[in-house]
């Protein structure tokens, strides 16, 4: 008999309900999939502040359940499981969701499981492109996160073998697109303005790549700083940055460490599958440079569609699904968010 999981997501400035049908083969089928989005509200601030989303959950949730409910054609009794992102996030921003969660949990009745917002972003691809390979190697890219993640059993065993040491590529993004006076958040901006440029004007570093340095990490914080002082010093000299072909060299240099390393990870581990996801995964360049290296290599590459890259709540129900059909425990009534919850918990 076919179960209906409900997945709520608040971990950042997406408020995101998503329904699935997780069926007796073990196949899952999105059923809705709806986001409530606050980053207008943080935009003036150029970057995501804390209570200003935790309002914006509260305020959302209750809407975006009753979208997705209406999307999905079902009812709130027609729930058999609701899953919610423990964390990591914003701690404030968990705690909207959870304490969703935990009453719609109570009032049907039903289990409830908190899990990995990070698994999340891995378990979603197989509302796409079916069931995951074992192992599979996942290079996760988002505002908060980079990271080379080997996928042995999405429901309960996921290893990291490579992480950002400072900025991740999406707050790189960001902080460059600051400097370019382009709008917050940066990815789209920064990808359209590519475009138009070319990638190869300017030789901006790659950072982490030296033969001392970690093999499988990632550091962007000193491509930032060599961006903005490029800029800097074209504009000291009274020169007119060209805005293209620096949204370009930036994007290459970016691009070019993430797949670099996410080709050479999975040959060393034996992988055949390559699985890109997390909100700088819709990026034109990372997705089109991924799969020239990856054809090249022989490797498989799987990149969800861009609504299911960023936040929502169909990854969270997604991932519960797999929870549930693996049998794993329920999470404990007392559970809270956990802001700093490591990607290797895949469920509480």
């Amino acid at each position: 008999m076919s179960r209906v999981i409900m997945g709520i997501e608040s971990s950042c400035d997406e408020t995101g309900v998503g329904l699935v049908r997780l069926h007796d083969d073990g196949s899952v089928e999105l059923l809705a999939d709806e986001v409530a989005s606050s980053v207008e509200q943080h935009a003036r601030f150029g970057g995501v502040v804390p209570e200003v989303a935790s309002r914006a959950h509260l305020e959302a949730m209750v809407p975006t359940a009753e979208r997705a409910f209406a999307t999905a054609g079902l009812k709130l009794s027609d729930v058999d499981a609701i899953a919610v992102t423990a964390g990591p996030g914003l701690a404030g921003a968990l705690l909207v969701g959870v304490s969703a969660a935990k009453a719609y949990a109570s009032a049907l009745d039903v289990p409830l499981y908190g899990v990995n917002h990070l698994a999340g972003h891995i378990a979603v691809d197989t509302l796409q492109h079916g069931p995951l390979p074992s192992p599979v190697l996942a290079l996760l890219v988002s505002g908060g996160h980079t990271q080379l993640l080997r996928v042995d059993d999405i429901a309960s065993k996921i290893t990291e073998i490579g992480s950002t040491v400072d900025d991740a590529a999406g707050e790189a993004y960001d902080k460059v697109a600051r400097v370019l006076d382009l709008p917050y958040p940066g990815g789209p901006p920064i990808d359209k303005a590519a475009k138009l440029g070319n990638g190869s004007a300017i030789a901006f570093p790659r950072g982490m790549t030296g033969p001392r340095d970690a093999k499988f990490d990632f550091s962007f914080s000193g491509l930032k700083t060599a961006v903005a002082r490029w800029v800097e010093n074209v504009e000291r000299a009274g020169g007119e940055v060209p805005v293209n072909d620096v949204a370009a060299s930036f994007q290459e240099a970016v691009a070019d460490v993430l797949t670099a390393k996410a080709v050479k990870a999975a040959q060393e581990q034996g992988i055949g599958t390559i699985v890109i996801s997390g909100g700088v995964a819709a990026n034109s360049r990372l997705s089109e440079l991924a799969a020239e290296r990856c054809a090249a290599a022989g490797i498989e590459l799987r990149v969800p569609r861009p609504r299911l890259c960023t936040d929502n709540g169909a990854m969270i129900a997604a991932l519960g699904a797999h929870v549930v059909a693996a049998g794993r425990p329920t999470a404990p009534w007392e559970f809270s968010a956990n802001p700093g919850l490591s990607v290797e918990i895949v469920s509480l």
